[in-house]
């Protein structure tokens, strides 16, 4: 009776210590951090559509991830197209109270050598977009060129405009 008594003495107290949890807390660029499902258009300077991304690719949504670096500041983040496009991760410029992120110029590609990345216009839209089934979600636009690239001069465009949804994970968004 006592060995029942100090096992369930025992449980109870593993249990009730099980059950604390731990502040965790939030990286310093979370409000323009995500995973976001987008498309690539291919544009003229002034954002005008030369070509979709399903024409001229084939590239019909795939996923890019922005988050913080190591360094967990504000100011800083990456983008990241995992493979998906172009094969570019970079670092850029944030801006998490303004929702804005870009490169300054051109700056060196981390996934593969010799293609330095530009980023311009990026920003963050809270509950810009609509899902594919209808509820409201954040958007991300932004602008990219590659220096290894010469689609553009062959084809008649400047840049690449990559635009989306938050991924919201839900089967009905894909």
């Amino acid at each position: 009776m006592k060995r029942t008594l100090y096992l369930f003495m025992m449980m109870a107290g593993l249990f009730l210590t099980a059950c604390e949890k731990d502040e965790v807390g939030s990286t310093a660029t979370e409000k323009v951090a995500g995973e976001w499902y987008v498309t690539v258009d291919l544009v003229n300077a002034d954002g005008s559509l030369v070509y979709t991304g399903e024409e001229f690719f084939a590239l019909g949504k795939f996923f890019v991830n922005t988050y913080n670096t190591a360094a967990n500041v504000s100011n800083e983040m990456w983008v990241d197209d995992l493979g998906n496009f172009w094969d570019f991760k970079v670092k850029t410029q944030s801006d998490v109270n303004a929702l804005t992120f870009m490169t300054n110029g051109a700056v060196a590609n981390t996934s593969y050598e010799g293609c330095d990345v530009t980023i311009t216009e990026g920003k963050i839209l809270p509950k810009a977009a609509t899902t594919p089934h209808g509820t409201p979600a954040d958007s991300i636009v932004f602008y990219v060129s590659f220096s290894d690239d010469d689609y553009p001069d062959k084809y008649g465009y400047d840049k690449y405009k990559i635009s989306g949804y938050r991924y919201t994970g839900l089967a009905s968004d894909d």
